[in-house]
């Protein structure tokens, strides 16, 4: 088994040979085109995507291999996942060669199957679902302490009557460590022909296997939390949410969904109102590099830029690396005095139900009595308020929490689209609606 770490991104379709002529000039072992068929397998209720796992077969010139990738995790474009690689002599599933015992990977406990068994009657259900034809063209290159493969990879993914064109650029880890990834992906970006890609090619895959749906413009809801989730788990949590509302959308709006383009400006605002909404606990110091990067990227969204321009630019694609190695690498740790440190390990509901009542209360005090022509002067204050119980109230029943929120969001529509009759009516319901969290105030 090994821990498979990979950065994907996206190349733009008119800079392929630009591309290809900058990476020539790298010292690196470089591996002609060579052609890559995989095939994606599943059975009819999608039991191995249910349990985040993903099984292919893959031919090389006469040689096969299967892979089975298990439940890891992605932070922008970057994929940590474990994976078991095993060699087989025909493109036929060979289910019984994976190990059932559990295996040590970063200390924890990592198996196959659940329950350390395979599933009665899975290999006789498991079926073609989509496939993938591409030629990967390779370099292999030194970065710090790591060797590294870049792979060009340009080609289709294939489902059915549908099928959608590949052409990216994977980074992945062979030896050394991830910060050496992120370092030379970082200078690849200064070419500006590259952007972050969340959805792997099987993503895409078992997308188009579904009949290629319409993607739907997605707007923030409350993030959800595990039991007892501390406050730097949720700290953690609501920026990977925050990125990867912003990847998906701006998928949308490369994809011709003009709209979109609100939301990608909705994650971009929401990072800066976690920043603010933990403050408290990690300094502004901490995130200096991404706040100026973001400011930097604000700027660049002014205005009627297109969506090819904004996901391609250099702001865009620096920003989101330094977030993605932010994140990562828990760049906020090395600021954090010890109180601080034993902040972030406290209860996040003790934390959030101090906040949720400091947010209510602003609400309140705000929108205390009607503001004439002055309520779209409160939008921002009014956005930061709702994100921020967004993010506080995973804690707590998500449809009370919603609830609660739902006047609020209502108002805010009201005031967007300037239906006075309206705004009075939600400003009225969400003073009145009593507080879903403890410890309020008013319980």
């Amino acid at each position: 088994m090994a821990q498979e770490i990979e950065l994907k991104f996206i190349v733009d379709d008119a800079g392929v040979d630009a591309l290809r002529n900058h990476l020539q000039t790298l010292n690196a072992e470089h591996t002609p085109p060579g052609q890559l068929l995989n095939i994606y397998y599943e059975t009819a209720d999608n039991w191995l995507r249910r349990h985040d796992m993903g099984l292919r077969i893959r031919g090389d010139n006469g040689r096969y291999e299967m892979t089975m990738k298990i439940a890891g995790r992605t932070v922008g474009g970057l994929h940590q996942r474990p994976e078991y690689n095993i060699a087989i002599s025909t493109p036929e599933l060979a289910l019984e060669k994976l190990p059932l015992e559990k295996l040590p990977l970063e200390k924890l406990p990592l198996e196959v199957w659940p329950n350390s068994e395979m599933p009665q009657g899975l290999a006789e259900q498991l079926n073609p679902l989509f496939s993938t034809d591409f030629y990967r063209e390779k370099w292999v290159v030194s970065q710090g302490k790591s060797q590294i493969e870049i792979a060009l990879d340009q080609g289709e993914v294939k489902a059915g009557e549908h099928q959608e064109a590949i052409c990216e650029l994977e980074l992945e880890l062979l030896s050394g460590e991830t910060a050496d990834v992120l370092a030379l992906a970082q200078q690849l970006a200064q070419t500006g022909l590259l952007r972050q890609g969340s959805l792997s090619k099987a993503a895409r895959g078992y997308h188009l296997a579904q009949g290629n749906p319409e993607r739907e413009i997605k707007p923030l809801t409350i993030l959800t939390l595990p039991p007892k989730a501390t406050v730097g788990q949720a700290f953690e949590a609501a920026l990977e949410s925050a990125l990867a509302h912003w990847q998906y959308h701006e998928e949308l709006w490369l994809r011709g969904k003009t709209k979109a383009k609100i939301e990608v400006l909705n994650a971009q605002g929401l990072i800066r109102h976690i920043l603010t909404l933990f403050g408290g606990i990690v300094p502004r110091k901490a995130s200096a590099q991404l706040r100026d990067g973001l400011t930097q990227v604000d700027a660049l969204m002014v205005g009627k830029i297109s969506a090819h321009d904004a996901a391609f630019s250099r702001e865009t694609a620096l920003t989101k690396l330094a977030f993605t190695e932010w994140l990562v690498t828990r760049g906020w740790q090395a600021f954090l005095d010890a109180k601080a440190e034993a902040k972030m390990a406290d209860s996040f509901k003790r934390f959030a139900d101090t906040h949720l009542s400091r947010q209510a209360a602003e609400l309140r005090t705000t929108f205390a009595y009607p503001l004439g022509d002055g309520y779209s002067d409160q939008l921002p204050r009014l956005t930061r308020d709702i994100n921020s119980v967004q993010i506080l109230a995973g804690y707590y029943d998500a449809e009370k929490a919603q609830r609660w929120l739902a006047n609020w969001q209502g108002l805010r529509h009201a005031i967007e689209t300037r239906q006075h009759i309206e705004i009075e009516h939600y400003r009225n319901e969400a003073l009145a609606v009593e507080p879903f969290w403890l410890h309020s105030g008013k319980r």
